[in-house]
């Protein structure tokens, strides 16, 4: 978000070859991960799914929905501004709105997950889970309202250090000041509460996790006698079979927060700084383009993330090379012990 003077400026200022040559790889490295990964997660999660657990799938589908799509139109509209000098309308105003409708629905459905996670409500079965649903499609419906007031108003111009359009202020301090706080409070700090809250109550136990490893004891008893001796013997087997279902995917909820928080820190810190310069003076150059690259990297890390778990990466294998003699995620045998008295 800069002010029209500083945008003026710098449309004269445009990449030089060594900046190019510098972002324009990253920029691709980051596209190349976030559209082939989220796009294998996506296949492994729909043709794949009977081969390892996802109790909480809804706010994982979203969150790779959101990946996929920035992946695609934000990482590379980027890059293309890098190369070719700017974005011109109507696709300038198109990339300001994507840009907050992904950044509202990726910590959204984060949120979901670690609330879905700490009630230990599954995204199936219980009226509950219709209002988790609701709950991650308002995280888009938010962002996509927060998107579009500035493309309504007119307040969007490409600004170089950014690699996209975004919001620019002219003269009024008080617009600047309600718009970001309102942005930041609705759609950023609320998920943000909920995701800290939920992700330490369920870490000092006080979660209702249903995803655990269920573990189920089956005690089988056989009693019989043996009359070929002088005296009459009785024995008792007694047989305890343990079986545990296999890890859920929500084991990588820790990884994604922090994760996302790490990615996001430069963002934050580039809006903090615009909202405390009563001159309407943006962030440091260096520190706008940084946001951008680390928001982009989330995206790509998002799914190496998920290989961590895994049954997950077991499907993955499946999906890749077909090999069918990997373990199903039904539950199995772990151990028998046997007591003879």
């Amino acid at each position: 978000m800069n002010t029209s003077h500083n945008i003026t400026e710098s449309e004269e200022k445009y990449w030089s070859r060594v900046e190019k040559s510098v972002l324009g790889p990253i920029l691709s490295m980051e596209m190349v991960l976030g559209v082939l990964g989220n796009g294998l997660v996506l296949v492994v999660k729909i043709v794949c799914k009977d081969h390892f657990r996802c109790i909480y799938w809804l706010p994982f589908i979203s969150l790779t929905l959101s990946d996929f799509f920035c992946s695609i139109l934000i990482i590379c509209g980027s890059l293309l501004a890098v190369l070719s000098e700017g974005q011109i309308s109507p696709w300038c105003e198109v990339v300001s709105l994507l840009k907050f409708t992904f950044i509202t629905s990726s910590i959204g459905s984060i949120a979901v997950l670690c609330v879905q996670r700490f009630l230990g409500i599954p995204s199936k079965g219980k009226v509950l889970s219709v209002v988790m649903a609701i709950a991650c499609l308002a995280s888009w419906c938010t962002g996509s309202v927060f998107g579009a007031v500035p493309v309504g108003y007119n307040w969007i111009k490409y600004d170089p250090a950014e690699m996209m359009c975004a919001v620019f202020w002219e003269s009024s301090y008080s617009d600047m000041l309600v718009y970001i706080l309102c942005t930041f409070l609705i759609s950023i700090f609320v998920p943000l509460i909920l995701i800290l809250f939920c992700c330490i109550l369920t870490y000092v136990g006080y979660g209702k996790d249903c995803a655990r490893c269920v573990k189920l004891q089956l005690v089988h008893i056989e009693i019989w006698f043996d009359f070929e001796k002088t005296h009459p013997v009785m024995r008792l087997h007694v047989y305890i079979l343990s079986l545990c279902s296999e890890d859920d995917m929500a084991s990588v909820t820790p990884l994604l927060v922090i994760l996302y928080l790490f990615c996001y820190a430069p963002f934050t810190a580039s809006e903090l700084i615009l909202l405390g310069r009563l001159d309407l003076s943006p962030s440091p150059d260096w520190l706008r383009s940084l946001s951008s690259v680390m928001a982009y990297l989330d995206c790509g890390l998002n799914p190496l993330i998920y290989c961590t778990n895994k049954d997950f990466r077991e499907a993955v294998l499946i999906l890749l090379w077909n090999n069918k003699k990997l373990r199903p995620s039904e539950p199995i045998l772990t151990s028998i012990s046997k007591l003879e008295i």
